[in-house]
């Protein structure tokens, strides 16, 4: 029989399973939308019950479209969104709710309540937070965790174990009290270099007693958190005992599949709903605004910086449903059963055929939802500026590829501190939708003057969770063996060098829109 790795690939809307084999080619792939709960602005939460159940049924479809035994299969490997999961001794889920709904027990990477906590962290300067870029992020665990403590004590105190939701379901998968060097270290502030939380730092803020609330034990990335008990074998209709691997965060499954047999001087680019962008190093780099560096976070003996985007995906969604041409748009799509975005692009290709340079007067900076990096601001705001009275499908386009280009410079201004700091980024690797969109591929080549490399797999992320199963059950010794069999090289975009002045002089005003914001900003910060 042939050997079978399962991969499962838990984003912020969806569920994915991919079911691959010893040469990466994918034999089937399903995908199951998951619930998000907006209570109130900047609160967002889900549920484990869903997010299992969704993740079950996605990975009986996909071993029904491979047509293949389930014996085949021998490994599966998890990766989830950096989102906190509260369970109680019960094993059943915590409220993290204000109005108390059970099944949220889940607070969203993306979500942005615990702005005074996060505060609170960084006020202390602990040592640890050289660790990631100075300052923890509003979208880390350790904020959300000081919230329901303070908020919630009771909750608190009932909570057996938090977990990153893909420690989380390894948990649910095998029973394994476990948690990964990734998820902790780049979300936790477990320092991985010294194997161990900041006493410090949690005494300060008053969580001295989180450490008896998360998994006693951290695995590295690549090895068996355990084995599929039979329970979760039955619910995932694979078959019981076979290994599962430690978890590991969704975009850092992205990162390992796209740099690990070429991880010096290349920069992985995830993007989604948010964008995600990770390079490693043999030796740990400080840059300001970047999270890290984590030592052995995605890259086995590699340490890693993270930069990203707070929205990507999300963004440029939300943009073209503020437009008046959204009814045309959607009308367009449906009677045409095309992809939004390719009836989009051919309005954009209409406009450029008729304007050389169709942003020329139009300026976007792309911090709707805060500065992830390198500014590392929750609460920097974005900004159009150059609207005029046009309307309808010009007026879109011409507004979609100045966003476009906008989140090509926040790119451009992440390499450049990393660059800045000790880094030697020379070329970048992509996957996620992103890459579907030769408009988003040649907006980021121009932008960062770098040419854009891609993979075969278009689902790199599952890809990158079905190696970390594939080393864990002893069929490759490291993750690069993996990658050097299991992940083929796709096209390259190249900068156009005819359009290299027009984005340095368009990113010289994105930079200073930032400081134009933040002034205005700070002329009304009397008013709360």
């Amino acid at each position: 029989m042939q050997r079978v790795y399962a991969g499962i690939d838990v984003g912020s809307g969806s569920v994915r399973a991919g079911l691959f084999d010893q040469k990466g080619q994918r034999l089937a792939f399903a995908v199951r939308p998951i619930q998000q709960f907006h209570p109130k602005s900047l609160y967002v939460e889900q549920s484990s019950r869903d997010i299992w159940a969704q993740t079950c049924a996605a990975m009986k479809e996909a071993v029904a479209l491979a047509g293949i035994n389930p014996a085949e299969i021998v490994s599966i490997g998890v990766d989830a969104t950096c989102s906190l999961v509260a369970v109680g001794s019960d094993g059943l889920p915590v409220s993290v709710a204000e109005s108390g709904e059970t099944e949220h027990d889940i607070i969203m990477w993306m979500d942005h309540r615990a702005a005074a906590e996060t505060a609170a962290i960084n006020a202390t300067h602990d040592p640890a937070l050289a660790y990631v870029g100075g300052e923890v992020s509003i979208e880390m665990e350790l904020p959300k965790v000081l919230w329901l403590k303070k908020h919630f004590p009771e909750r608190y105190a009932q909570t057996w174990r938090f977990f990153d939701l893909a420690d989380y379901l390894v948990w649910r998968a095998t029973d394994a009290d476990v948690a990964s060097v990734c998820t902790l270290t780049c979300k936790w502030n477990y320092l991985a270099h010294e194997n161990r939380f900041s006493e410090s730092l949690l005494a300060a803020v008053g969580l001295q007693d989180l450490t008896a609330k998360v998994p006693p034990k951290v695995l590295p990335l690549g090895v068996a958190a355990g084995k599929l008990s039979t329970p979760a074998a039955a619910e995932l209709g694979v078959p019981a005992g076979i290994v599962v691997a430690s978890g590991i965060i969704d975009a850092h499954a992205g990162g390992l599949a796209l740099t690990s047999t070429a991880p010096d001087g290349s920069l992985a680019i995830i993007g989604g709903t948010s964008n995600c962008h990770m390079v490693v190093s043999p030796d740990p780099v400080m840059v300001p605004g970047v999270w890290g560096p984590y030592f052995g976070a995605m890259l086995p003996g590699y340490w890693l910086n993270e930069g990203g985007q707070s929205a990507a995906g999300a963004l440029l969604d939300w943009t073209l449903r503020q437009s008046d041409a959204w009814p045309l748009l959607e009308s367009t799509t449906q009677a045409e059963n095309r992809n939004v975005y390719a009836v989009l692009n051919d309005w954009l290709a209409d406009l450029e055929s008729r304007e050389a340079w169709p942003t020329r007067d139009l300026h976007v900076l792309s911090d709707h939802h805060g500065n992830r990096s390198p500014r590392a601001n929750p609460a920097a705001r974005g900004v159009v500026v150059g609207l005029t009275l046009e309307q309808g499908r010009d007026a879109l386009a011409r507004l979609y590829l100045a966003t476009l280009q906008a989140l090509a410079y926040g790119t451009r201004h992440i390499i450049e501190s990393m660059n800045a700091a000790g880094h030697k980024i020379e070329r970048i690797v992509m996957c996620g939708g992103g890459t579907k969109n030769p408009y988003w591929l040649r907006e980021n080549a121009d932008a960062t003057g770098c040419t854009i490399h891609l993979v075969s797999e278009e689902d790199a992320v599952t890809l990158g969770a079905a190696l970390m199963g594939a080393v864990a059950c002893g069929d490759f010794l490291t993750m690069p063996a993996a990658a050097a069999e299991m992940v083929r090289p796709g096209g390259s975009v190249a900068a156009r060098a005819a359009t290299k002045a027009f984005h340095d002089a368009k990113y010289a005003i994105y930079l200073q829109l930032y400081q134009d914001m933040e002034r205005c900003r700070a002329a009304m910060s009397a008013w709360h």
